[in-house]
């Protein structure tokens, strides 16, 4: 059993929010002020972050089924495991949802170094850093090798989570395939839904469009807005990147809670008959990197200053 412990503190103050990563065998568990945040897992198909903890300690993304389904939770979906990236045809292979004959997995291989950093500029911000190293396998075959590193920043009432994936076809060339069933992808709390017992949220994104009328759409982000677990008004948006292929990317945005960045799904989101409109071949040898931002917000979206994020996020390298 490996465990590795790094605690970050800022040295200017003792106000400042501490950030523990704890590695343990082929987990990482993530504590902001001595509370859990997060925690990367990789004992499903594909690795995942859960729970996602909103600064004012109320959960905001579905327990089932990383645990048992929690009051007014849906056990729907098994493959909607909390905050995942993957497709669901790569080479013809399903990586997303398994319903098709061919069916992948992506293996964790190992952890990459961990870094941190620390800077005040009006208010407290700490940030750590993480690297996991990835193999999307069908049994013996390797379609795709991929190193993917999360950044954590804590940051008064607003966390983020950066996530940038370097995908590399090693042996042969990838066809991502165009399906809706991808790709970087939250499952909601009950709370922040649009339908259902204990849906009081709603969907707006960059474009001004609201709920419903945000599927399918091509935008900069997506934000939900609702109550997280605990009651308390909450935000969670997810945003992509300027650099990313075919960005603004299409939303997998769903009333009940499922809100997924997607480029490869055209003619499905866009109702064309043409099967084959979005995919994109990676070369054998090649690379392609897709840069995604988590916004965690304890308020309104007016509160969360999702503009100026976006600014922000655009002019990050």
């Amino acid at each position: 059993m490996r465990l590795l412990t790094l605690c970050l503190l800022l040295a200017a103050t003792p106000l400042g929010a501490q950030i523990k990563l704890e590695i343990k065998d082929a987990s990482l568990r993530v504590e902001i002020a001595g509370e859990l945040f997060t925690e990367y897992r990789s004992d499903h198909k594909v690795p995942c972050l859960y729970p996602l903890i909103s600064p004012s300690g109320g959960g905001l993304t579905r327990n089932y089924p990383l645990t048992k389904a929690g009051e007014d939770e849906q056990s729907d979906h098994p493959h909607h495991i909390s905050m995942w990236m993957t497709h669901g045809l790569v080479n013809g292979v399903d990586f997303w949802a398994q319903h098709l004959k061919r069916k992948g997995t992506i293996v964790h291989k190992s952890f990459g170094p961990t870094t941190s950093s620390a800077t005040s500029t009006g208010r407290l911000t700490e940030s750590a850093s993480f690297s996991v190293n990835l193999s999307w396998e069908e049994g013996d075959t390797v379609h795709l090798t991929e190193v993917r590193s999360y950044t954590i920043t804590a940051s008064g009432k607003t966390r983020t989570i950066d996530v940038t994936s370097i995908l590399s076809a090693p042996n042969a060339d990838a066809v991502f395939g165009d399906t809706k069933e991808g790709s970087f992808a939250l499952r909601l709390a009950p709370s922040l839904r649009l339908k259902g017992k204990a849906a009081k949220g709603s969907i707006l994104n960059s474009n001004g469009e609201t709920n419903n009328d945000c599927w399918g759409k091509r935008a900069a982000w997506v934000a939900y807005s609702g109550p997280d677990y605990s009651g308390k008004p909450a935000v969670v948006a997810v945003f992509d990147h300027p650099s990313n292929l075919r960005h603004p990317t299409w939303w997998h945005a769903r009333d009940y809670g499922l809100v997924a960045a997607n480029p490869f799904g055209q003619h499905d989101f866009e109702r064309k008959k043409d099967k084959h409109l979005g995919d994109h071949t990676l070369k054998k040898g090649e690379s392609l990197t897709f840069r995604h931002r988590v916004l965690l917000h304890h308020g309104t979206t007016d509160s969360a200053g999702l503009e100026n994020a976006m600014k922000s996020f655009s002019k990050s390298k």
